[in-house]
């Protein structure tokens, strides 16, 4: 699956928007397969991996919001 992804790191939180189509602001993510997509996910946050897998699918966009330990 294509993905094009928009990654916004502040020192309180980190939001990752993740989308199947181009968008201007958005950065080229690559053609992940499913294992590549878990892969990248776990970089970003350790639970509900499949859940988002599944909901990036069936939408064709997944926003994730992390708030940073300080």
């Amino acid at each position: 699956m294509k993905l094009w992804i928009s990654d916004c790191q502040t020192q309180t939180h980190r939001l990752v928007k993740i989308n199947c189509d181009k968008h201007s602001d958005y950065a080229y993510l690559g053609d992940l397969d499913d294992v590549a997509l878990r892969e990248f996910l776990r970089t970003i946050e350790d639970k509900n991996i499949q859940k988002n897998v599944d909901l990036l699918k069936y939408y064709g966009y997944l926003n994730i919001f992390v708030i940073s330990k300080v």
